[in-house]
């Protein structure tokens, strides 16, 4: 029997998600550091790199199209064997999704540190989801989805930082407490806050999941090196929400250096030369101050800086190796919707 046609399998799914950029209270996110320091949060923002996926109907096989290739298996678990497709194989098996051709795009750099694969475990749920005629699960129940599903592919404890920003965007508080977590969304004048924020590719992808791990495991056998640089790191992100939301970007800047002090020193893979590099020229050229993004081990650093030296210290990181991405905060939650596919 031939296969039917795509065009009378259902129409074309597509969502697009958010990366972030986190100021303070990273890691504290994986379960169950934020409650080993009481009023322990994160807080961070969404920015205008999207990551985007398109699911078109197929008769009996999965394709997975991407910046590296494409990737053709017969069901979603063969997908998940494959490196490039890991992430898209699992969330599809996971869902009991019909055959499909999924697009993926990701305006981040590969190991950008960005919160990308998130991004995209966030928008592949929400597809199919919508693909299926599926009632549209919460955030809640999406990011702990999305958190499990990670943890599994990974074998590896994650977080859910980076999924919050990918749906719901904006600037977020995320509170780590008894009983389950609770998310509030401040409120920050997002485009002066873009006149000030610089990001900036090193160059040198990192792998977030090994660093986080290291630093857990010391955490949880007691290591009181490592549970003294995580009082510090929830003492700073104590602090950032309220000074975003007064607008106080300069004291902002100054909490994400501080809290680079104590993040730095929780695992030797957490700072690299690279890093350092940049961030001691951005300071130099009169940047407030700046972090790595996420978990560090290279990807991206993230800048407060007065509007007028942005674009200078943005060109002089540019001279000096890094990648300047074009990104401002952005306010728009999760788009999905249905359509034609895309040519090509």
């Amino acid at each position: 029997m031939r296969a039917k046609p795509a065009s009378r399998l259902g129409p074309t799914v597509r969502a697009r998600a958010w990366c972030r950029v986190d100021f303070a209270g990273g890691t504290l996110d994986i379960w169950p550091l934020g409650l080993l320091h009481p009023g322990a949060r994160t807080v961070n923002v969404a920015i205008d790199l999207p990551v985007a996926v398109q699911l078109h109907p197929r008769g009996r096989t999965f394709r997975v199209r991407h910046e590296e290739g494409t990737v053709e298996a017969r069901t979603a678990e063969e997908l998940g064997t494959h490196p490039e497709t890991a992430l898209v194989g699992t969330v599809l098996a996971a869902l009991d999704s019909p055959p499909v051709e999924v697009r993926v795009h990701s305006a981040s750099p590969r190991g950008g540190g960005l919160g990308a694969s998130s991004a995209l475990t966030v928008a592949l749920i929400a597809g199919v989801e919508e693909l299926r005629g599926k009632r549209r699960s919460s955030a809640k129940e999406i990011v702990a989805l999305a958190r499990d599903l990670e943890a599994r592919l990974m074998a590896l404890p994650t977080g859910i930082q980076d999924h919050y920003p990918a749906l719901l965007g904006g600037a977020l508080e995320i509170v780590h407490g008894a009983g389950g977590h609770r998310v509030r969304r401040l409120a920050v004048d997002l485009a002066r806050l873009g006149e000030s924020l610089t990001v900036v590719y090193s160059g040198q992808s990192h792998f977030s999941a090994g660093n986080n791990w290291e630093i857990v495991r010391g955490r949880l056998d007691g290591d009181r090196r490592i549970a003294e640089l995580f009082a510090g790191i929830a003492e700073v992100a104590a602090e950032v929400p309220a000074a975003l939301e007064r607008g106080d970007f300069q004291r902002v800047g100054e909490l994400m250096l501080r809290e680079w002090g104590f993040r730095r020193h929780l695992a030797a893979g957490v700072s690299t030369p690279g890093i350092e590099r940049l961030l001691r020229k951005a300071l130099a050229l009169g940047a407030w101050g700046g972090k790595a993004c996420g978990a560090g081990g290279g990807g991206s650093i993230a800048l407060l800086c007065p509007p007028e030296r942005r674009t200078a210290i943005g060109e002089a990181l540019a001279a000096a190796g890094g990648t300047l991405l074009a990104t401002r905060p952005i306010g728009a939650r999760l788009r999905v919707g249905k359509g034609h596919p895309d040519p090509g």
